[in-house]
C-alpha cells in the first residue's frame, strides 16, 4: 500500500512538474520579443571581407548588390585601362630613347615631353582607380556592418518622439518643445 502510494505521489508529481514546464503566460500578445544577435553585424562585416556584397547579401539588402559591384568593378575597369594607356606610353618612351622608330602613326607624331606628360597622367589615373577599388571595398564592409547593427534597431511605433504645442495655462502662451514618450 505504501509503495502504491508512493508511485501515486511520483506519477503526479512529475506530471504536475512537466505541465508546469510546457506553460506558458501571455500578457499581451501585441510585444513580440525577437533576439538580438551582438555577433550579427560581425557577421556581416566578415563576409563583406570575404567578398563584396556578401554581407549585403546575409542582411538581405539584395538591391546593393549590384552597386557593391558596379563601383569596384568601375573601378577596376579604369585601372586596368589606365595601366594599359600608361604601359604603351611607356614603352613608346623607352623605345624612343634607345633609339627605335615608333609602329604607332599617332605615337610617332608626340614629343617626348609629351609621351611624358601623358604617362604622368595615366599613371596618377592608375593610381586613383586604386584608391578607389580600395574605398569602395572598406566601404561595402562598414555598410554591411552598419546595415546589420541598425536592422536590429527597435522602430516599433510605442517609441515616439514629436514636436509638442503645449497651452501655457498661465501666460495664455503656447509654448514649444519636444515629447520623448514610451508606452508599454
Amino acid at each position: 500500500m505504501q509503495y502504491h502510494f508512493l508511485l501515486l505521489f511520483l506519477l503526479l508529481g512529475l506530471t504536475s512538474i512537466s505541465a508546469q514546464e510546457k506553460k506558458h503566460i501571455v500578457l499581451n500578445d501585441t510585444l513580440k520579443s525577437e533576439t538580438i544577435d551582438p555577433l550579427r553585424p560581425a557577421k556581416a562585416a566578415f563576409y563583406s571581407a570575404i567578398l563584396p556584397g556578401l554581407g549585403q547579401l546575409y542582411n538581405k539588402k539584395y538591391w546593393k548588390l549590384p552597386l557593391v559591384y558596379g563601383a569596384i568593378g568601375t573601378s577596376a575597369y579604369f585601372y586596368i585601362d589606365s595601366h594599359k594607356n600608361y604601359n604603351i606610353y611607356r614603352d613608346e618612351y623607352k623605345s624612343r630613347l634607345a633609339g627605335n622608330t615608333s609602329n604607332s602613326e599617332y605615337l610617332a607624331n608626340l614629343s617626348e615631353s609629351q609621351l611624358l606628360s601623358a604617362q604622368k597622367q595615366f599613371q596618377r589615373n592608375r593610381d586613383l582607380s586604386a584608391l578607389f577599388i580600395v574605398g569602395f571595398y572598406v566601404l561595402n564592409i562598414i555598410d554591411a556592418n552598419i546595415d546589420a547593427a541598425l536592422s536590429q534597431f527597435n522602430v516599433s511605433a510605442n517609441l515616439t518622439f514629436k514636436p509638442a504645442v503645449i497651452n501655457n495655462a498661465v501666460t495664455f502662451k503656447n509654448d514649444f518643445g519636444f515629447a520623448l514618450n514610451y508606452s508599454f
